[in-house]
């Protein structure tokens, strides 16, 4: 049994009408059928909400995805209308509240690796492949990969796993035409990020992006960017000057919670069906530390 802890009530506000919990953001559909999405400090790990808030950490994810959205305007469109407020709105909504276009979100992730870790690494040291991909001998952890690879997975409901699919089988269910827009658009997107995270200093390991599609219909102007972009919660960031091959890496990600949650200090065994303990201080102070050092160092601001 995985999920929330803790699922939170979702707030009532004049005019929107609540459709969705998810593990981060809520979401709701304003009367002009615009789509309002608020990221809360929700985190997750092991496939459960946690419950345990980080502080700022939507504020952070939002104005960061607003960041990237910015500098990638011109490889796709995004989903955002506006930052507004809407009337009747609880304050603590400034800052991590988007006003988006409705789409029809594709039922895939769309994940990028440029270097070999995580689940890629497991696979590939059992059979020279990450995500069904094939890979030269004599890589590692953390190893750079000749090119970065499209390796799809099909979304799950919140507790259970994504599924990492072959790219044939996201071409059998969505059609050759939009398989093939995807994989040209996230690897293009992914090649930009990559380049400025690396002028900066870091390392864009790897990330997931989720597509909608506009009108409903697939075509190349009809792929719409969507959800968050680029964040710690949706990528794997490295410090540049840090990275060496053959060990893991020091990272701005959730891993820092997810290692303390697997250590002998949290009391808890991740795979046994009881929830997740609360976060001690010190981790959610030194998780909130990561987030801002990733927001100050990509877009060279001061987090206030």
């Amino acid at each position: 049994m995985s999920g929330f802890v803790e699922k939170p009530q979702p707030v009532q506000v004049p005019g929107l009408i609540h459709l969705h919990t998810g593990k981060v953001r809520d979401l709701y559909r304003n009367d002009a059928g615009e789509l309002v999405m608020v990221a809360s400090d929700r985190t997750s790990a092991f496939d459960w909400v946690l419950p345990t808030d980080i502080p700022d950490k939507g504020r952070i994810l939002t104005q960061l995805s607003l960041w990237w959205f910015d500098r990638l305007a011109d490889l796709v469109p995004n989903h955002v209308i506006s930052t507004e407020v809407p009337a009747g709105a609880p304050a603590d909504w400034e800052g991590r509240t988007l006003v988006c276009r409705s789409l029809e979100m594709l039922p895939v992730e769309c994940v990028a690796r440029g270097y070999l870790t995580g689940s890629g690494l497991k696979e590939y040291l059992q059979f020279q492949t990450a995500c069904g991909v094939a890979l030269p001998a004599g890589l590692e952890d953390g190893s750079e990969l000749p090119a970065p690879i499209f390796t799809p997975a099909l979304k799950a409901e919140v507790g259970d796993h994504d599924e990492n699919v072959p790219y044939e089988e996201v071409a059998r269910r969505l059609g050759a035409e939009v398989a093939t827009q995807l994989r040209q658009t996230t690897l293009a997107v992914y090649g930009r990020a990559r380049d400025i995270a690396r002028d900066r200093g870091i390392i864009l390991a790897d990330t997931k992006f989720e597509f909608g599609l506009a009108d409903g219909e697939p075509g190349s102007s009809s792929l719409v960017l969507g959800d968050e972009v680029l964040t710690p919660d949706s990528s794997r960031f490295w410090p540049a000057d840090e990275w060496e091959p053959g060990r893991a890496q020091r990272s701005f990600d959730k891993q820092f919670i997810r290692d303390w949650l697997a250590s002998p200090a949290s009391g808890w065994d991740p795979a046994s069906e009881l929830p997740p303990p609360a976060l001690p201080e010190q981790v959610v102070a030194d998780s909130r530390a990561k987030y801002v050092e990733a927001y100050e160092r990509l877009t060279g601001q001061s987090w206030a």
